[in-house]
């Protein structure tokens, strides 16, 4: 176990670079800032020279891998970091300098346990991208076949853990500190951004999410995700069917290959909202930089190391909010969220249907174009507070996803609006998961998996009360006034019973001799 000083050491060396950066300022100035965290910021920023406007990014990507991936993380937090702060950590570039070939080759070899050569026929020696975790090579396999190479950076698995067990301990003595540090549940985030990052750095659980992917969008034939290569791919090396497309950060590039933006960002949009209303898994980092334009206006996607899941019961819920935010029924947007628990049953539902119609209505006005689903979950954050809202770190992931989507949608067609290409996927799905004939199903499907358990019940019933065995009956007893004794005695009568059967034993034994 890690002592505290290396903890507390470690904090202290980090603070130190994003007290540089100017990125301690708001920690000091927030008055929910436990007073121990304020002296230790004021402690990391003494003597450093601090910058007017703070620079969250540049702090994070300084200090190293584990702060780039968990300032992206805190990204989709501003209830926890700030709206400012959130904004900024939107910018950061997981790129580093890329690794020497021979470092490279060396971990292949080592994790298909085979020659370079024999599992491709070619492999090209720069990296076409160096990030935190892993650096892509474009290849070609033996069978003639373009691929990507993900190569998992050696030793990133050691420096991920020793981080976190510093952010998990630094989360245990904030929630100590602060009622309101509890309500944002710093702990759960940490947990959950370590379970994010042990399915990044294991590249197989990463081919199983392209591959999941791919079978669930294949009603959007629009939306590609490359085949995986399972005979090369292991836990540190990922190889699958190489993109041959545009990527959506190349504007100019798109603008030559004459590719119906429109199009495109309409098909981003219906393709999320599959993922995450009608099938409850979605990839998680749709930024520009991860989609790419196809020939006939598709879009294909990359890197499924982050990815969401949420049940049905969350998605039938969500359905409902958004549809309602939509169509502007804040009382049953209000109940809804008093039913999922969202918000703790001792408020007022009228009182949080007037607090939603705050945050919706502002926008109901505004031209197309201006409309922003990020403008409602900034005032949606701006409430949680008010009804005493606990954090939901699933949510909080599909919410900085449906941000990402709106904003490449938006840079893609400026006149695009998230809510009104939405709407009718959504009252679709709403129509056949919650109308007549989706609740008869549910309800044959519910009474035929009850049917189904009544054997193993009848079993368990059988076990517990098993039927009589092949023992004759024993015969009635005479009821026997029982006295007990004080002082700790047995009771009289079982004394006498011993004592009475004892002697009739030995008199008879005496007899027969």
């Amino acid at each position: 176990m890690t002592s505290p000083l290396v903890h507390t050491w470690r904090l202290l060396r980090w603070g130190r670079t994003l007290a540089r950066h100017g990125a301690l300022r708001g920690i000091e100035r927030d008055p929910n800032t436990p007073a121990p965290v304020r002296r230790l910021a004021r402690l990391a920023r003494f003597g450093a020279r601090v910058p007017a406007v703070p620079h969250y990014a540049d702090a994070f990507q300084a200090i190293g891998p584990a702060a780039i991936k968990l300032g992206q993380s805190l990204a989709t937090r501003p209830d926890l970091v700030g709206d400012g702060a959130a904004l900024d950590l939107q910018r950061l570039q997981d790129q580093l300098p890329a690794l020497p070939f021979a470092i490279i080759r060396q971990a292949v070899e080592a994790s298909l346990h085979r020659p370079l050569e024999t599992a491709f026929a070619s492999f090209e020696e720069e990296p076409v991208g160096a990030a935190s975790i892993a650096q892509v090579h474009r290849a070609v396999t033996t069978d003639g076949r373009t691929v990507a190479v993900k190569v998992l950076r050696p030793g990133v698995e050691d420096e991920f853990k020793r981080a976190i067990d510093t952010y998990q301990w630094a989360a245990a003595q904030l929630e100590a500190m602060s009622v309101e540090a509890r309500r944002l549940r710093p702990r759960l985030t940490i947990e959950t951004f370590k379970r994010w990052t042990a399915r990044e750095l294991n590249f197989r659980r990463e081919a199983a999410s392209a591959s999941e992917l791919a079978e669930a969008m294949t009603a959007e034939p629009d939306f590609v995700v490359p085949e995986i290569d399972w005979q090369r791919s292991t836990a540190k090396v990922l190889t699958m069917a190489w993109v041959d497309g545009v990527k959506l950060t190349d504007r100019a590039a798109l603008a030559a290959g004459g590719f119906d933006l429109r199009k495109i960002a309409r098909t981003l949009i219906h393709a999320f909202l599959r993922q995450a209303i009608a099938e409850g898994f979605f990839h998680a980092d749709l930024h520009q930089g991860n989609l790419f334009a196809l020939p006939g206006d598709r879009i294909a996607a990359i890197d499924f190391g982050i990815m969401g899941r949420i049940d049905r019961r969350a998605r039938v819920w969500l359905a409902e909010i958004l549809y309602g935010l939509i169509t502007g029924d804040y009382r049953r947007v209000a109940e809804i969220h008093f039913e999922a628990g969202y918000v703790p049953s001792h408020h007022n539902v009228a009182e949080f249907a007037t607090a939603l119609r705050a945050v919706g209505e502002p926008m109901r006005g505004l031209p197309v174009k201006d409309m922003s689903i990020g403008m409602m979950l900034d005032g949606l954050f701006s409430i949680t507070r008010d009804f005493d809202m606990v954090t939901q770190p699933h949510l909080l992931l599909l919410q900085k996803t449906m941000v990402m989507v709106e904003g490449v949608a938006t840079s893609l067609d400026p006149n695009i609006n998230l809510w009104e290409t939405a709407a009718p996927f959504v009252r679709e799905w709403i129509r056949t998961e919650l109308g007549p004939e989706a609740a008869l199903a549910d309800r044959l499907i519910l009474d035929v998996r009850t049917l189904a358990r009544l054997p193993d019940l009848v079993r368990r019933i059988e076990a517990r009360f098993p039927p009589a065995g092949g023992e004759p009956p024993a015969p009635p007893l005479a009821a026997v006034e029982v006295v007990r004794l004080g002082g700790g005695w047995r009771y009289a009568a079982t004394a006498l019973l011993s004592a009475a059967i004892g002697a009739g034993g030995l008199w008879a034994a005496l007899r027969w001799w």
